[in-house]
């Protein structure tokens, strides 16, 4: 019996069915590039890049390198009052790489840490500027923020939320979710049709009066409820409202950022360009975990008054800035520029659409979404048994074609690395097929 197994049961998993699991445990030992190694051998290709994480392939030998040299120079510097060279220095390459005018980057560890801080910002932000009484912040049904209190509070997918409902922060608003399957079935890119449900925002800025609202936050495309782009318009409208009414607008980039959509931001690739960009994954290729938010020249300045002697931001964690951590993320800018990876992404972007749509007439299937390299295929629940269709096929991909493929309920997601292989996400996709032909 191998060590893992072992001590299986000790193990409580972050979202698995964990009794389900442990009776037929998938687990992973190994990596390298666009494949797992599992304990007996066998090899898998990952058609997730880790959990929309590692788009550059695994074990990257640049960033391997620069984490096992940063180990053994400075292994952790406290980032209060003190700091390192290498969080100064990877602030820098982010913000270079951000939207004009963004120019300050906060560090954090996680997704879910950065969500937390960008409210945090957006509220304090107001509060410094005399506009205390902006204390109300709107999320999207649907979207997904990470799963501290604040993320949770904001975000909209109900599973998440129903356990904790009593507790969740109070202040919170959503306006509606964009997905029509309806009117916008099987698009290719943007859904032409629901721009106008921006404005919900109007409605929730007569509802709470704007003047009480500090913050939207939305992703600009909606990605763990299932790969939801945004409707042609419909960012750029909800800019225009915020504008508008003295809004902040928040963009969680947590999966969008550093080339998932062939661009280094999101917002660069719909060219609208929010108050505050949330950031991590991608920022060290997911080999050290990492997070960052980062702002406007215009928030960050809203802080800076007062005694200069005294700190402006109550607010960070004992790992900020963490020196092995910004140490592999300025290897993983280096790679994303040394090896051209935003445009190699969006080279692929064709492609990948292709190869999606192509599930268009499968009997099982009733929509597929993609938007850059994140895509979906949603397949109808079975009578009585929602999610277990799509729990059947992620096994089956594992277990009979050596491949792992990512379901959230019946919906199928994918997340090809940014340097992907035409022929393997062919392959992936002829295995993919083979599994749907195989279940009912």
């Amino acid at each position: 019996m191998s060590v893992a197994a072992s001590n299986i049961d000790a193990y409580w998993m972050p979202f698995t069915a964990n009794r389900d699991f442990k009776a037929n445990p998938r687990v992973i030992s190994g990596a390298s590039g666009h494949h797992y190694t599992t304990e007996n051998g066998t090899k898998l290709y990952d058609m997730f890049s880790g959990l929309w994480t590692s788009g550059l392939g695994h074990c990257h030998p640049k960033i391997v390198a620069a984490v096992q040299k940063q180990v053994a120079e400075l292994d952790y510097c406290m980032t209060f009052q003190v700091t390192n060279n290498k969080a100064i220095e990877l602030a820098g390459r982010v913000t270079e790489m951000a939207p004009e005018g963004i120019n300050h980057c906060f560090f954090t560890n996680s997704g879910s840490e950065s969500v937390d801080t960008a409210l945090k910002i957006a509220l304090a932000c107001h509060r410094a500027r005399g506009e205390g009484n902006r204390t109300r912040l709107i999320g999207r049904e649907r979207g997904y923020h990470g799963v501290n209190f604040g993320g949770m509070s904001v975000g909209g997918i109900a599973p998440n939320r129903k356990a904790f409902s009593a507790n969740l922060i109070p202040g919170v608003d959503h306006i509606r979710q964009t997905h029509d399957i309806e009117r916008n079935a099987f698009s290719r890119g943007l859904p032409k049709h629901g721009a106008e449900l921006a404005e919900d925002l109007v409605r929730l800025c007569g509802l709470h009066d704007s003047s009480n609202i500090a913050a939207v936050i939305v992703e600009p495309v909606a990605g763990s409820t299932g790969v939801l782009p945004p409707p042609v318009g419909y960012l750029e409208r909800l800019r225009e409202i915020c504008d508008q009414h003295g809004i902040l607008l928040i963009f969680d980039e947590v999966i969008t950022a550093f080339g998932r959509l062939g661009r280094p931001f999101g917002a660069h690739r719909f060219g609208v360009t929010p108050d505050i960009i949330i950031t991590a994954k991608g920022l060290t290729n997911g080999v050290i975990p990492m997070g960052a938010v980062l702002v406007r020249d215009s928030v960050y300045d809203a802080f800076m008054h007062g005694p200069e002697n005294m700190i402006e931001l109550f607010h960070g964690y004992t790992y900020s800035g963490h020196p092995v951590a910004a140490a592999a993320g300025i290897a993983t800018m280096d790679v994303y520029e040394e090896e051209g990876t935003f445009e190699q992404a969006a080279s692929l972007e064709q492609g990948f659409e292709d190869l999606l749509h192509s599930f268009a007439d499968h009997k099982h299937v009733i929509d597929v979404r993609n938007y850059g390299l994140m895509g979906a295929i949603e397949m109808a629940p079975r009578d009585g048994a929602p999610g277990a269709r799509g729990t059947e096929t992620h096994k089956k991909c594992f277990w009979d074609e050596n491949l792992v493929v990512r379901n959230g309920m019946d919906t199928l997601q994918f997340s090809p690395f940014l340097n992907s292989k035409p022929d393997e996400m062919e392959q992936s996709f002829a295995a993919i097929r083979r599994v749907l032909d195989s279940i009912e």
